[in-house]
């Protein structure tokens, strides 16, 4: 080995001569053999580099420590790099200095006289700039998702509604299509009622729990189709699964023997009170709170959001119970609903967002503050 250093100055000598030679003339095993091991020195160090460069890209998913091993003393180093998908996006390669960045893996290598560069992996602090990019990817998913989620749905439904007649429409207008249709839902709707009240009711207390939901989403600053799929499932499934069963044993047990302010009284009383506080809890238990965090919050809010109601329910209530018959009421309240839901969805949504929203930061300082010191520098 030693020869071989000793040979090193003179290992691009023959170089010009062997170039210059004609391409048939030139004989085999004719260099000086520091010419061959020169050779072999770059085309060893360029392969090794290569496959180093593609096993961390494959491997930036799965692991963070990657050992790299050699008699060298340059080499003994391990590299530790933690990495999160939103830094895997800003992979690139930095030639002429002897240094390969991909992500935030920083390969460094030289040449040595015998061949052996020195790799390593450092921490590189161009990979936060990708953070931006992932998130503004997920927007872009979660927008295309609702735009197709509400789409679709008023596909649906307005296809119902128009294609209410197509049993004997043949021969119609478009005119008279069109005229007809709304008479036509409504007999639907009352033979509904009559088949599967309690069903009828819960199809429609859900869909108007959701769309109320998104409503507030929207007043409170989200954009049209960012709004959050989770959330507006959960008061959906709420309004669907409770709030047009109770409805519709509450306006039956209350029709017959009591006279119109004492209905407004106890409704604005007793069934408000009992119907806010089933709502707030049970999408409480949907988002996986705690027990204690529910109901410290209920009672924070209990009695803001039983006096919110009394700003809209007793005018709403006087054609509720003074007008309205009571196999229609719940259609009639589930319309002015749609405003309700959006008071009611706020105050139960606004601390739990408020909350996670604060521990998002402490869980990234917490991640970056448990980062060793030695995997920064």
């Amino acid at each position: 080995m030693a020869a071989i250093n000793s040979m090193a100055s003179q290992r691009f000598l023959a170089l010009p001569y062997y170039n210059s030679m004609p391409a048939k003339s030139k004989p085999f095993l004719t260099l000086p053999i520091s010419s061959y091991i020169r050779i072999a020195d770059i085309t060893v160090a360029g392969f090794r580099n290569r496959l180093l460069t593609a096993a961390a890209v494959a491997m930036t998913d799965d692991i963070n420590v990657l050992p790299v091993q050699s008699e060298d003393s340059t080499d003994q180093q391990v590299g530790v790099a933690p990495l999160g998908r939103e830094e895997e996006s800003n992979i690139y390669l930095q030639s002429g200095s002897s240094t390969s960045q991909i992500g935030g893996f920083a390969f460094e290598s030289g040449a040595g006289v015998g061949g052996g560069g020195g790799v390593g992996f450092s921490l590189s602090s161009s990979t936060s700039v990708s953070l931006m990019e992932v998130e503004e990817q997920d927007k872009m998913v979660d927008r295309a998702i609702n735009a197709s989620i509400v789409l679709a749905a008023g596909t649906f439904a307005i296809t119902k509604l128009l294609t209410i007649d197509m049993d004997y429409w043949h021969g119609w207008t478009i005119y008279e299509i069109v005229r007809y249709a709304p008479q036509h839902n409504w007999t639907a709707y009352e033979e509904a009622l009559k088949t599967n009240p309690v069903l009828a009711k819960m199809m429609i207390s859900g869909v108007v729990y959701s769309i109320g939901d998104w409503i507030a989403q929207c007043y409170a600053g989200k954009p049209l189709f960012e709004f959050d799929r989770a959330r507006m499932f959960r008061s959906g499934l709420t309004g669907f699964a409770l709030h047009g069963s109770l409805s519709h044993y509450y306006y039956e047990f209350c029709e017959d023997w009591w006279v119109v302010p004492a209905k407004v009284a106890f409704d604005q009383t007793i069934w408000t009170a009992t119907w806010n506080s089933i709502y707030y809890v049970v999408l409480g238990f949907l988002r996986f709170e705690s027990p204690a965090n529910i109901f410290s919050e209920l009672k924070a809010t209990f009695w803001p959001m039983l006096t919110a109601g009394w700003k809209l329910w007793p005018f709403a209530h006087l054609i509720t119970y003074g007008i309205i018959p009571v196999e229609q009421r719940l259609l009639w309240v589930d319309c002015v609903e749609l405003i309700w839901v959006m008071i009611l969805s706020t105050y139960s949504n606004e601390k739990s967002e408020a909350r996670h929203s604060e521990a998002k930061p402490e869980l990234s300082e917490e991640s970056q503050s448990a980062i060793p010191k030695e995997m920064t520098k």
